[in-house]
């Protein structure tokens, strides 16, 4: 092979699908490649080219026009334009889409090849027709499918169902029997839990841990009824939940024990021990020992350890969704236990209120460290003087998640801010406000502050709030469609010249922000569904499950926005586990150059699904 045919070779094989052809294979592609210069503003095919070319473009630059002379993408180096050869290559339906003109933005180097060949080749290498004859949301849903194939074989909770871990039949107790009679049933039967029955429904459950907090260490006698001590309205999870969802949910609530209900009946119970004895060393035993601090020194020591919890996720292959749900419970967890030493210092508090987080960690979408969002809704029946309280609680917890590395939020978004630090009457008057009001302040406040959640205290508080608004945004289409319009100015930077759009300065030159430019759109995108269609979830994939198949996006598009979703979270863990392992401070700046070729490719086609779907959101205001 002479010095031009192996530049030739070299360059061919770097490029996604024709990275996975034999040799020879190769060899014969290449000698059927055509070598085409093409001036600039000239258009293709090249004058004398007839027949339905492949061409990819070697040095220069493209630019793909629709039928009205509307930029649709721009193609550099490495790039693939397949406009002429859709009816060799694809489906019968995309043989009605419209031709688009593809010119050259530069004078430009272009190799091309007969589709007939490359259709003979695709019929030998089923990788090479598989690319050519999926759109962009399906190459991305095909490597989702892989990379969850690859959690099942690292991750024994991550995508195992939770009836491969639960007991049953779960054991029970009427309610009428004492406290006396239900430790004697546990120690029979060698259970640490029973399930309180009236008329054989479920209405509580007893653990041995409320017999020595509520009964023996209150001194309250052991004749009393089991009613008296037991947890009602207890957390259950479905049976169709997988088991680090069971994990999650008991480290957020610190619980030991989960009723497992099908249906809405108990069929079983699942305990943290019979997670952790597959789990090994996880977001519980962080938990745990953070429930045993007796310090704030203490607690900043286990912060240290944080980091590496995530790199040890990413190592395992975890998702974004499961890291970012570990990281958000050992947040909580670190929050509780201040609150808790708070109480201690300042006493209990002289109203009813709740701890709410705001953002990311609402959403369970937290990564190492981040930066804190938080705030206090309070009973009304809260007194002037009352706030003292809540400014001392406010400024502990806050101060005391800055010492543990959660720095404060640069924009004031926390309980110390006395705005964020109101009776339910205040924040629905908020809510009430930017939904009628929608302001570009009251459109940031809306982006923050519709994803909360309850971390501590009554959840009742928010919960009236909550569904008070979701009735108010599902009926508010002008806010809908402002607060569209004020998300849609995040675009993912897709098309553009040379590959992506990068940053031209500063110190993250030549990158990508992966959160703002990719994550952050998905996110904005999910909380419109959300609240235009009355979902009350917060976390994101959740709201865009929950809203698939609604007004506001279909159940394809939901299931292709959420593979774009995973996809660019993968990488964003990866990124940042990379960071931290070299002793770096992680962030989400991702230079390109750290990608594959085929990443590349992905990354551009969840781009595109992003840019679908805010296209399509933009034409319906």
């Amino acid at each position: 092979m002479d010095t031009e045919l192996s530049e030739i070779a070299s360059f061919i094989q770097g490029i996604p699908p024709f990275d996975s052809l034999p040799q020879p294979a190769l060899a014969h592609l290449i000698s059927e490649l055509s070598i085409n210069y093409v001036r600039k503003d000239e258009t293709l095919p090249p004058n004398g080219v007839d027949e339905p070319r492949l061409y990819i473009v070697r040095k220069g630059a493209l630019s793909c026009l629709s039928s009205d002379e509307e930029l649709v993408s721009r193609l550099g180096e490495g790039d693939l334009c397949t406009e002429f050869c859709k009816k060799v290559l694809q489906s019968p339906q995309d043989e009605q889409r419209v031709s688009r003109q593809v010119k050259t933005d530069e004078d430009s180097l272009v190799y091309s090849l007969n589709c007939d060949v490359l259709r003979d080749i695709g019929n030998k290498y089923p990788s090479i027709s598989d690319y050519f004859n999926h759109n962009s949301a399906e190459r991305l849903k095909l490597k989702m499918s892989k990379v969850n194939e690859d959690a099942i074989i690292s991750s024994t909770l991550m995508n195992t169902s939770v009836s491969n871990f639960y007991h049953s039949p779960v054991a029970g107790i009427d309610a009428s029997k004492s406290i006396q009679q239900a430790a004697q049933q546990m120690t029979e039967q060698g259970y640490s839990c029973l399930v309180v029955l009236d008329n054989q429904k479920s209405i509580g459950i007893i653990t041995d841990k409320d017999i020595r907090r509520r009964c023996v260490a209150e001194g309250l006698p052991i004749s009393a009824s089991i009613c008296e001590i037991m947890t009602r309205n207890m957390s259950t999870i479905d049976i169709k939940s997988n088991a680090y969802d069971a994990l999650m949910a008991m480290t957020a609530k610190h619980i030991h024990h989960l009723p497992v209900t099908k249906k809405g009946e108990v069929v079983g119970m699942v305990t943290v021990t019979d997670l952790m004895n597959n789990e090994g060393h996880n977001a519980v035993n962080f938990s745990s020992i953070i429930h045993k601090a007796k310090s704030l020194a203490e607690l900043k020591e286990i912060s240290d350890l944080l980091p590496k919890l995530q790199i040890r996720l990413a190592k395992l292959g975890a998702s974004a969704d499961h890291v970012g749900k570990s990281i958000s419970a050992i947040t909580m967890a670190f929050t509780k236990r201040l609150i808790e030493m708070a109480e201690e210092k300042y006493g209990q508090a002289p109203v009813p209120y709740a701890w709410l987080a705001a953002g990311s960690q609402a959403r369970q979408e937290q990564l190492a460290h981040s930066d804190q969002d938080n705030a206090i809704i309070i009973c009304d029946s809260m007194k002037p003087y009352d706030d003292a309280w809540f400014e001392n609680l406010a400024n502990f917890v806050c101060d005391g998640l800055a010492d543990c590395g959660f720095i404060y939020c640069p924009g004031d978004i926390m309980a110390t801010n006395p705005k964020w630090r109101q009776p339910v009457k205040k924040w629905q008057k908020y809510f009430d406000d930017w939904v009628d009001t929608p302001s570009p302040k009251a459109l940031l406040n809306s982006s923050v502050f519709f994803d909360l959640e309850t971390i501590c205290g009554d959840a009742k508080l928010l919960e009236s709030v909550r569904k008070n608004l979701l009735k108010k945004t599902k009926k508010s289409s002008l806010f809908i469609a402002h607060l569209s319009k004020n998300a849609l100015g995040l675009r993912p930077p897709l098309g553009f010249f040379r590959d992506f759009v990068l940053k031209q300065n500063g110190k993250h030159k030549a990158t990508l922000d992966l959160k703002h430019n990719g994550i952050a759109p998905i996110v904005d995108l999910a909380r419109i569904y959300a609240l235009s269609e009355g979902v009350s979830a917060v976390n994101t994939i959740e709201r865009i499950q929950q809203a698939a198949g609604t007004r506001a996006i279909t159940k394809s598009s939901a299931e292709n926005l959420i593979d774009a979703y995973e996809f660019l979270g993968m990488l964003r863990v990866k990124h940042q586990a990379k960071k931290l392992m070299q002793g770096h401070e992680a962030d989400n700046y991702l230079s390109p150059k750290e990608l594959s070729k085929l990443e590349r490719e992905h990354l551009k086609d969840a781009f595109k699904v992003i840019k679908t779907l805010q296209d399509s959101r933009q034409a319906s205001f």
